[in-house]
């Protein structure tokens, strides 16, 4: 069975006239959810934020921005452009919309160029590829507004690919449980006072979003052998915790490769399992973000078989 695990992700950050975008309620971002093709299945709540798990990975809602995951086939650009006519392109102070290259892209309803034409119908930015071509490769969209972020306005994002081992295993077998996932990650440990919110796929696949005061988390693991994938994201300042968060989830799930991406964020490798960086670049937006990407792939990590078709 397969299934697309590569996620777009839009994050859209409103003036100070904008009024609070958790004030909307749910029905507005069921609705913005919808046009992406995917639901809301549960959600969490703390005085700053409201975190949503979706059918399709996650929804996050401050009150000056969101930040929208979703894989599979879904239309997030759809929802994109939703939002900009609901709320007018004069609310947004700055916007996000990237998309990972797909396993297979035929599949989805649209490409990056088709969402990146639609967007730049409604708002002017900017747009970049990050990475080959021909390996695992990112598409940025940035709106070009006047806009300063904080220097502490951090994203911290970890793509793992071709994870194998017991953790692997354990994440493709029949007793798996939400309980046996947050204890194989150790994400108590990792995330202390962390309110936590997951959901276990069938046959497999799970998802959790974490939210502790206006600090988010969250994980999706599409597992399947021949083309798993798990993501990690934050707005945590990785070099401020006590724990390598992104060194113990690779010594955990033993990926044949992975791409850390952040933004304003440090790059640090100690603890990673040996490895060789194939590429990495640097880019700096006017906004205040200074974007970096590297991608990593593990020494001696598997032989391959070849697949009957």
């Amino acid at each position: 069975m397969f299934f697309e695990g590569s996620e777009k992700k839009i994050e859209v950050i409103v003036t100070p006239a904008t009024p609070s975008l958790r004030s909307l309620g749910k029905p507005f971002w069921e609705e913005m959810v919808a046009k992406a093709n995917a639901e809301i299945l549960s959600s969490v709540s703390n005085d700053y934020c409201d975190a949503y798990l979706l059918s399709e990975s996650s929804l996050f809602v401050w009150d000056d921005r969101f930040l929208m995951l979703t894989c599979g086939t879904t239309t997030l650009a759809r929802s994109t452009l939703h939002f900009i006519d609901s709320l007018g392109e004069e609310a947004i102070a700055f916007a996000t919309f990237q998309r990972k290259n797909e396993y297979l892209s035929h599949l989805q309803a649209s490409s990056f160029e088709q969402d990146l034409q639609a967007l730049r119908d409604k708002m002017s930015g900017v747009a970049y590829r990050i990475g080959h071509l021909d390996s695992h490769h990112h598409y940025l969209f940035c709106s070009d507004k006047a806009y300063r972020a904080e220097n502490d306005d951090i994203t911290n994002e970890l793509l793992m690919y071709h994870i194998r081992g017991e953790a692997a295993d354990y994440l493709r077998s029949d007793n798996q449980s939400c309980a046996g996932i947050r204890q194989l990650l150790a994400l108590e440990e990792m995330l202390p006072g962390f309110q936590f919110d997951d959901f276990l796929f069938e046959p497999f696949g799970y998802s959790i979003n974490g939210i502790r005061g206006k600090e988010y988390m969250t994980i999706h693991i599409t597992p399947q052998e021949s083309s798993s994938y798990v993501s990690f994201e934050t707005n945590l300042d990785l070099a401020a915790q006590p724990i390598d968060i992104f060194a113990r989830l690779l010594a955990i799930l033993n990926p044949g490769s992975w791409d850390v991406i952040g933004f304003n964020a440090q790059q640090d490798t100690r603890g990673f399992p040996e490895h060789l960086c194939l590429g990495s670049c640097s880019l700096s937006l006017e906004q205040g973000y200074n974007v970096s990407f590297s991608h990593y792939q593990q020494m001696c990590h598997e032989v391959l078989i070849p697949e009957s078709m």
